[in-house]
């Protein structure tokens, strides 16, 4: 017991000197929830410390970087990143870094085979951002940092091919730099990323990681207390977006780090899908322990920022055990139930129904999109696999006020839904999650349609039906910017293109005179069919 709580006692005095680490990735301002795709020290009693060692494998993505974990975020073309800076790993604490940490922050991307099994070390990063001091404000950027709460945006150079990357937020503290000896002080972490882009260039001019740093490098010794300015150059130049780049054939589908549909929880890359049913008392032990098993899973991987999603799925645990032991053995209890807060569709979603319609409502509503993975589920009834339509369609999309797509012809549900056999007229929109069951998915199929969930700016999910196979149906994650107010119809158009594109290559819509997307639903379930195919 005394080394238990000598054990405890040394990580709580650790903890108490903590600096920063970076913890929470946003994508277009949609957060993507503590931990989630993010490499981190897996040990609370260091996540926050910084790396001294310049030559050490930990400069690349921090202590623990080079092991991948399970979930890679996807992010569209040219998108808007935000990484979030904490001194408490699991925000137990407000502050982002100590004022006394002044310094530079720079972001490096590598582009990698896989996002996941890549070590992160040696060859291959180039930096997209930095900022050093600024004389106008007199501020380094460390302090702009603690201004703006922790958070330090970037965008991604809009001709990076398409494929996964590994990004890198790094600060420099340069406090003790002036010292004898010298301690420069890093704090660096990476996200995993899969971007969606149709461009095929990288920089050629790339460096390595560690090495790209040295301990007598002059921007690492800089003393800031007897400035002798300019602040020397930290690293490699800065890539500019387009200049001395090479062409290479860009990854045109995420395969790595996606998330089943079924799944009822999430804590941070870990998840946990719905138990087996069972009806009998071997049955109903087996759930028992498969659930227990899952939940030490979830513990022994959850990253510093916390562990809430563990101990919810531990709660439905204790309510299975329960059962058992009540000698009720029908479960699991709550059959379906999405577990975790805002846990976004198409998971709330089961065959032949739309269940948990607040809950996806809500999760639209907050932007909370994660990612998917081609598998059995389903959405309006309709089972959803891998399959990619063989077919071709034209569309013709039209944005309306007021509307954010249309239908291009109007069609007739089939008596499946509430209003049986009532016309969808042109223009339609379904503006709540309950109205979808009054038009059915099914009739949707048959004359080879498009079901998407659209937020304000964003394109959320897409599915490509063809009417020769009614089941067969692929889902895409698309963001991208939502358009500014002084945007041109060709410039909107030029935005929405790719996407449009990657469910059957439509060839040709049409805008309004409207330039934006509208803000008149914060939400809404958008249907329009009836493609005309080739």
């Amino acid at each position: 017991m005394r080394i238990l709580t000598l054990s405890y006692a040394l990580a709580a005095l650790q903890m108490s000197t903590a600096h920063t680490v970076f913890t929470t990735l946003f994508i277009n301002e949609v957060n993507q929830s503590p931990g989630t795709c993010v490499r981190m020290p897996m040990t609370p009693n260091n996540a926050t410390f910084p790396i001294n060692d310049l030559k050490s494998d930990d400069m690349a993505c921090g202590y623990g970087g080079t092991a991948g974990v399970a979930r890679v975020c996807a992010i569209p073309q040219a998108a808007k990143l935000d990484f979030l800076f904490v001194e408490y790993a699991d925000n137990s604490q407000p502050g982002a870094i100590d004022t006394s940490h002044k310094g530079p922050c720079a972001v490096y991307m590598k582009r990698v085979d896989s996002a996941i099994q890549d070590k992160a070390i040696r060859d291959g990063w180039f930096k997209i951002w930095e900022d050093t001091y600024d004389a106008g404000t007199l501020q380094w950027c460390t302090e702009k940092l603690i201004k703006n709460n922790g958070m330090l945006s970037v965008q991604v150079p809009e001709n990076l091919a398409g494929g996964y990357y590994l990004i890198r937020p790094e600060l420099l503290a340069l406090h003790q730099a002036g010292k004898n000896p010298p301690n420069p002080q890093f704090y660096v972490g990476c996200a995993q990323i899969f971007l969606n882009s149709t461009a095929t260039s990288v920089p050629k001019d790339t460096v390595k990681i560690p090495g790209y740093v040295g301990p007598t490098d002059p921007a690492v010794l800089f003393n800031i207390y007897t400035p002798k300015w300019p602040y020397p150059t930290l690293g490699p130049a800065l890539y500019e977006d387009g200049s001395n780049r090479i062409e290479v054939k860009p990854v045109d589908k995420q395969s790595e780090g996606l998330l089943p549909y079924n799944i009822v929880a999430i804590n941070a890359n870990w998840w946990a899908l719905e138990l087996e049913s069972y009806s009998t008392s071997d049955g109903c032990k087996n759930a028992t322990k498969v659930c227990s098993d899952l939940t030490s899973q979830c513990y022994n991987s959850a990253p510093p920022t916390g562990s809430k999603g563990c101990r919810i799925w531990e709660a439905k645990c204790t309510g299975v055990r329960d059962a058992c032991n009540a000698g009720n053995f029908n479960g699991p209890p709550q059959k379906n139930k999405i577990l975790t807060p805002g846990l976004p569709g198409p998971y709330l979603l089961t065959a032949g129904a739309v269940r948990h319609e607040h809950k996806l409502a809500r999760a639209a509503r907050l932007a909370s999109v994660v990612q998917h993975t081609d598998g059995a589920g389903a959405m309006f009834g309709i089972a959803v696999t891998t399959a990619r339509p063989s077919t071709a369609p034209v569309m013709t999309v039209t944005n309306l006020p007021g509307k954010m797509l249309t239908f291009e012809d109007s069609i007739v549900t089939d008596g499946q839904g509430r209003k049986d056999g009532q016309r969808v007229t042109d223009g339609q929109i379904v503006t709540s999650i309950d109205k979808v069951r009054e038009y059915d998915g099914r009739n949707f199929a048959e004359l080879g349609s498009v079901i998407m969930l659209v937020i304000p700016g964003r394109l959320i999910l897409k599915r490509c039906i063809t009417p020769s196979h009614l089941s067969r149906t692929t889902w895409y994650d698309w963001r991208f910017p939502a358009a500014t107010p002084t945007s041109s119809k060709a410039t909107l158009a030029q935005r929405l293109q790719p996407y449009l594109e990657r469910c059957g290559r439509a060839s040709s819509f049409s805008l309004s005179s409207r330039n934006t997307f509208t803000n008149t639903y914060e939400y809404c379930i958008i249907s329009y069919g009836s493609f005309k195919y080739r």
